[in-house]
């Protein structure tokens, strides 16, 4: 009886991760889709940190899912897409470089809706494999972690330089509200613990800092703060509709502007130039200009590419995301959702 006991209580408290999102998250899912063998993330100096060989992810070496699920004593989870027999009892991850909630930056990509069809057919697996009793306990404890918005104001900001201010606000509207509906439909599938990376410093990074001369494109920053925001609120408001939900929020903009501006204070020595890239700030071409730089150091970097964070920024983002305070990572962290205390 003791024995059947334990075995229950192991099953109960297993944890699970589930991962949506864009480049920062992504693990490698684009180089499974037709054209991914030419992406710049498969060549080096990409994944070297820690990989020593090229994965697919935007960095030197680990991005923030690949640090929260080792904190959470699961396996490092490799990319949906990847053509092996995966166990979805610790989780997946569908996050896309180049993804949107309404636009995309990149073909090829996943974009949020079909990365929310492919987490329903892992649903119905999970329920072939565990029954309905087992797959509801795995997903109502598992931890859905999103980082997705960005690549929408970039979009928007690249093909629409001159838009009004009522046009931005009515756009951010839209992805909002689109975002939240995603949500909403991951909640109908069994989701009770959401934690959500907001929107960076768009207009901080390498690549924004080339077509605006140098300074942090001050549109784009806007833009995502007041994505930020609205967003905020209104997942507030779903907090209180949706019952039995538990959210966190992770203040992505302010972790990465400060460390920007400040990267001495963390440990660093360049928060503008990016480690890897040609021309102003090595603002393109890492992995896939005929000659391009590579810094010896990364780690004194907080910018790997054009857009994308170091292997060490990014554990420092996901200690944030792990165990921050309130301030930086409310209600909820996710370590706390997770249900560590």
């Amino acid at each position: 009886m003791e024995k059947c006991h334990a075995q229950f209580k192991t099953k109960k408290e297993h944890k699970a991760l589930f991962v949506f999102g864009d480049s920062p998250f992504d693990p490698g899912n684009n180089v499974y889709l037709s054209g991914g063998s030419k992406l710049e993330t498969v060549h080096w100096p990409y994944g070297e940190t820690y990989f020593k060989h090229p994965t697919g992810r935007y960095s030197d070496g680990r991005v923030v899912p690949d640090f929260i699920a080792t904190f959470a004593d699961l396996p490092i989870l490799s990319p949906y897409l990847q053509p092996h027999p995966t166990r979805f009892t610790d989780g997946a991850n569908f996050a896309s470089g180049g993804a949107g909630v309404i636009s995309t930056r990149s073909n090829p990509c996943i974009d949020l809706p079909t990365q929310v069809r492919y987490f329903k057919a892992v649903v119905k697996s999970l329920k072939r494999e565990l029954g309905d009793i087992g797959a509801k306990r795995v997903l109502e404890n598992a931890v859905y972690l999103f980082s997705i918005g960005g690549n929408d104001y970039v979009a928007l900001h690249s093909q629409n330089p001159n838009t009004t201010e009522s046009y931005r606000r009515a756009y951010i509207n839209q992805v909002v509200s689109n975002l939240t509906n995603v949500f909403k439909e991951v909640y109908s599938q069994g989701a009770r613990k959401i934690a959500y990376q907001n929107v960076g410093p768009l207009g901080c990074a390498p690549e924004s800092r080339v077509v605006s001369t140098g300074a942090c494109a001050q549109d784009l920053m806007a833009m995502a703060r007041e994505h930020n925001q609205v967003f905020s609120e209104a997942l507030k408001k779903l907090g209180s509709e949706l019952p039995g939900l538990r959210y966190s929020i992770f203040d992505y903009y302010n972790a990465i502007n400060d460390r920007v501006n400040n990267p001495v204070k963390y440990g660093l020595k360049e928060g503008v130039t990016a480690c890897c890239g040609v021309g102003p700030f090595r603002g393109t071409g890492c992995g896939e200009a005929k000659k391009f730089y590579v810094c010896s150091k990364p780690y004194e970097y907080v910018w790997f590419d054009s857009a994308h964070q170091v292997e060490r920024v990014n554990g420092q983002i996901a200690e944030l995301i792990w165990s921050a305070p309130p301030d930086v990572t409310g209600p909820y962290n996710v370590k706390q959702l997770f249900g560590y205390q």
